[in-house]
């Protein structure tokens, strides 16, 4: 018994005519028979009875029919949405971001992926550490993880997307907001909001800052970047965080001061493999990387 034998069946009990079905299969009457015969041989029942003006199924090939009928179209459905994932048109793309960073860094990208692929759904999670989103990546349950770029990790391949400048923001009235830039060694004698103490971008900062022999001093901690920036606003503090998406249209209460001592901190993907990324995964992911280098569009 096959798949084509029943599908041939299935014809056979609709159109209510072997020589029918064999006109639309482009096949001869005898072939369509032969189908019908495998069919009875295997189940040991008669499928069809021959009439006058054609064949109407007995009473076991209408139960054989409906169910016939049932799973063949079932496995036409399920081709159809197979096929639509190798071609990136369905299926889930899952996420791992930061507080910030679908609105820094996959603004736009998130609104064409969209417009493009209107029938995949995008999933966002917010992971707090590179190791969270590490291990989400390789138990498989993420597709994707937008990290700080940081040392190899096994069974984890990154993708550097953007080098981020460092900037110190303080508010438009601070005594600094007119200097045009700041050197590394002045910054030991400024108080400022400590970013998270266990994240990459911490990390990598006070690293950089330690080349130069400084170290930096806190008065405030924040739980994100979006947080030690609407701080520094405020006038409560001075933050030093990556130049990111958006910062320069803040408006006349914000000064973003370039720290160009300091070693830009990189960004971009992590996945357990790029070449076993789902077609839709890895189209998100190029989205997000081509607006990365062409900002304004």
């Amino acid at each position: 018994m096959t798949l084509d034998d029943l599908r041939v069946f299935v014809a056979v009990c609709r159109a209510g005519s072997l020589s029918a079905v064999a006109r639309e299969l482009g096949c001869t009457q005898s072939a369509v028979s032969q189908h019908v015969k495998r069919l009875e041989r295997e189940t040991g029942v008669a499928l069809v009875e021959r009439q006058p003006r054609g064949v109407v199924p007995t009473q076991a090939g209408r139960v054989l029919e409906a169910a016939a009928a049932e799973g063949i179209s079932g496995l036409d459905l399920a081709v159809r949405q197979l096929r639509d994932l190798v071609d990136g048109a369905s299926g889930f793309v899952r996420v791992a971001t930061g507080a910030t960073t679908v609105r820094h860094f996959m603004g736009d990208a998130v609104v064409e992926f969209r417009r493009r692929h209107p029938r995949v759904n995008l999933e966002f999670r917010t992971v707090s550490s590179g190791r969270g989103s590490f291990e989400a990546l390789a138990d498989g349950t993420l597709d994707l993880a937008w990290i700080t770029l940081g040392p190899p990790v096994r069974g984890i391949e990154q993708r550097a997307v953007a080098e981020l400048p460092w900037v110190l923001a303080v508010r438009a009235d601070d005594p600094l907001a007119e200097r045009e830039r700041l050197g590394v060694a002045e910054l030991a004698d400024v108080r400022l909001i400590r970013l998270p103490p266990n994240s990459a971008s911490a990390a990598q900062l006070d690293a950089s800052c330690a080349e130069s022999d400084v170290r930096l001093a806190y008065d405030t901690n924040v739980a994100d970047w979006d947080t030690a920036l609407l701080l520094a606003e405020l006038g409560v503090g001075r933050a030093v965080v990556p130049e990111l998406s958006g910062l320069a249209a803040t408006g006349d209460r914000l000064r973003l001061i370039p720290l160009p001592d300091l070693r830009p901190l990189p960004v971009g993907w992590a996945v357990r493999r790029w070449d076993a990324l789902s077609p839709a995964a890895r189209a998100f992911a190029d989205m997000v990387e081509k607006f990365r280098r062409t900002p304004g569009r």
